[in-house]
């Protein structure tokens, strides 16, 4: 049985590690898993190439918590140590119209762009010229568009020129525990529906020829996965396979992109607090 899954967490068993990858622990409000790897060893075998795999695990993120300004500011920081100086470009993945693809489009309808705002002589010495410069947009899907997403991100990268690129994507797992509980990043990029056997063309820093980092939260997993671990039993290959969510699918894509668009906006503009940040929207 093929495994479905975004998270480079659930591609290795922790009793069995290659040489060339290495597992760091840290994290306050979210127990923070950081795989490394240092080579493409491990490209054949699981699918994973070298890079930086950061795995956040916390709480439902559909559910209102009181940690909710500290989770925005430690997922900002392990953003930022990926971000390199100067213009960023951040494009959502996915579907608006399918909600459990739609992380991607509504989170970046929520992040800060200022690409506009500095170019415009107008605002003089107001702070929005002292900000990053940041474009953002979401392009839909090749099935709405007749067009490879990666050739829209690629059009626009060429354009506009930004240092990096951030995307973001819902993405799949194969541990039911880990549905919008998880937010993971990766300076890999990504190959957008790879989770659910629908590969595109991958977004990366191979194709674009600067650095493109990765988020997701899962919202997806393989019903295969769910009789298995409920049972124990085989799959009856006859069955037909297909892709669950959770019930409260509408609220946890509403909040789980409210809160990584705090983050990105946090690590993309460390001037401006999380009250400057709450005050935007």
């Amino acid at each position: 049985m093929n495994i479905r899954t975004d998270l480079a967490l659930e591609s290795f068993s922790s009793d069995e590690l290659p040489e060339s990858v290495h597992i760091r622990f840290r994290g306050k409000v979210f127990h923070i898993t950081e795989i490394v790897i240092d080579d493409d060893s491990c490209v054949a075998s699981i699918g994973r190439g070298r890079g930086r795999y950061i795995t956040l695990e916390g709480q439902c993120l559909s559910r209102f918590s009181e940690d909710y300004e500290l989770m925005a500011q430690e997922l900002a920081q392990e953003l930022s140590v990926l971000l390199p100086k100067g213009d960023i470009l951040v494009v959502g993945l996915g579907n608006n119209d399918i909600t459990p693809d739609s992380i991607g489009p509504q989170t970046a309808a929520k992040v800060f762009a200022t690409r506009h705002l500095s170019d415009n002589e107008n605002f003089g010495e107001f702070f929005f010229t002292t900000l990053r410069r940041v474009s953002s947009f979401a392009g839909g899907v090749m099935g709405q568009t007749g067009i490879e997403t990666a050739e829209i991100v690629q059009a626009i990268a060429a354009e506009l020129q930004p240092e990096a690129i951030i995307v973001i994507d819902a993405l799949a797992c194969t541990d039911v525990s880990r549905l919008g509980t998880t937010i993971q990043i990766t300076d890999t990029g990504i190959s957008p529906g790879s989770g659910v056997s629908n590969r595109r063309q991958e977004i990366s820093e191979k194709l674009f020829g600067i650095p493109v980092i990765a988020i997701g939260v899962p919202t997806v997993v393989d019903i295969y996965t769910i009789v298995k671990s409920l049972t124990g039993n085989k799959i009856n290959k006859e069955m037909p396979n297909m892709m669950v969510t959770p019930r409260d699918i509408d609220r946890l894509v509403e909040r789980a992109s409210q809160l990584l668009s705090f983050g990105i906006n946090l690590a993309l503009q460390p001037t401006l607090s999380f009250e400057d940040v709450r005050g935007l929207f």
